[in-house]
């Protein structure tokens, strides 16, 4: 990406899309997809118990074969399995995979008010998040274009939050197997697709 101001145009290394892509379709899989999966499959074979205990399980399986053989431990994660393993806990103290699947929704609609929020305010939490990712020199985090483009991608962001936390009440209303399928891939799609649309 180059940016252009009254300065001589700056070059921003965004880096390979390849292995980025490849981390975030294992992260997925690791953090959505497996353990929705063995909850769906254990809450109809074993009962809730157990399926809230695999995916515990499965967490703590993940996190610990990483630090075993010496690899990175990469902060999303981390987040994404604290929050796993908060929300299967919360469930088994409760006894109810309805507390599973309604806690997803409460974070999407606290990530809306957020993205949207700042916004509105005009300092786009976009444009922190991108600092892990890209080095920005700080005179450019003043320029109006860019700070146009991260403050239109935390509308956007906001309002597929809004949109998951509708479409996974939704499926909700439906029961409990409608509910998975919405958490474990619908949810997946729509995030894909908003990374798609903000590419674009």
């Amino acid at each position: 990406m180059t940016v252009c101001n009254d300065a001589p145009p700056y070059v921003i290394e965004i880096g390979a899309l390849r292995p980025a892509v490849t981390r975030a379709a294992r992260l997925f899989a690791e953090t959505v997809l497996v353990p929705t999966g063995l909850l769906y499959l254990l809450l109809h074979v074993a009962g809730l118990v157990p399926a809230l205990a695999a995916v515990l399980g499965w967490c703590t399986l993940t996190v610990t074969i990483r630090w075993i053989a010496g690899r990175h431990l990469p902060g999303t994660l981390l987040v994404c399995v604290g929050s796993l393993v908060a929300r299967a806990s919360v469930a088994l103290a409760l006894s109810s995979a309805l507390v599973y699947l309604v806690q997803p929704v409460i974070g999407s609609l606290f990530m809306a008010a957020l993205f949207l929020g700042s916004a509105l305010l005009g300092r786009p939490i976009t444009m922190r998040l991108a600092r892990d990712f890209v080095a920005l020199p700080v005179h450019l985090l003043q320029h109006r274009g860019l700070q146009r483009v991260f403050t239109q991608t935390a509308a956007l962001w906001g309002l597929g939050r809004l949109v998951d936390a509708g479409m996974s009440m939704a499926f909700l209303h439906m029961g409990i197997d409608a509910a998975l399928l919405s958490r474990g891939v619908l949810s997946g799609v729509l995030t894909a697709l908003m990374v798609v649309v903000c590419a674009a």
